[in-house]
């Protein structure tokens, strides 16, 4: 399972080293792709297939269908990570999460998200002062 908090920097090639913890789960070839809250998804094969096969249910005849390809995965590469554990974030992605130097990868179960380290930080303030909120809302629909 995917889970923890992890800081890197991007390096002068505009690389990054994923952590260690991760590259034993995800492998050497990545998925990486516009993700949801101005964030990047990185996934394995096996989790990208899955998503994509639930994206796939929904005819293309719904506008939100055909938008949400077009956001996920229109925007997907694949990456490789390097013998020494880094990889090189797209450009386009780069630019759609604001990545600056400092890169926060959060663990989420079956997938990473890469977050800008000032965007996480405020992220994580925003959703600290409504955890209470969300609990209650997931103890609604029996999530909690």
């Amino acid at each position: 399972m995917l889970i923890g908090e992890y800081t890197h920097t991007l390096d002068e090639k505009k690389r990054v080293s994923l952590p260690a913890k991760f590259r034993q789960e995800l492998g050497k070839k990545l998925i990486i792709t516009r993700g949801l809250d101005t964030c990047l998804w990185v996934c394995d094969k096996t989790e990208w297939q899955k998503l994509f096969e639930n994206v796939s249910k929904v005819g293309v005849g719904l506008a939100g269908k055909r938008d949400i390809d077009r956001f996920l995965l229109a925007s997907a590469s694949e990456v490789e990570v390097d013998g020494a554990g880094r990889f090189l974030i797209p450009e386009n992605l780069k630019g759609f999460a604001g990545l600056k130097n400092r890169i926060v990868f959060a663990g989420l179960g079956n997938r990473v998200e890469v977050w800008d380290e000032k965007r996480w930080i405020e992220a994580m303030k925003r959703i600290e002062k409504q955890a209470d909120v969300l609990a209650e809302k997931l103890g609604e629909v029996g999530a909690l």
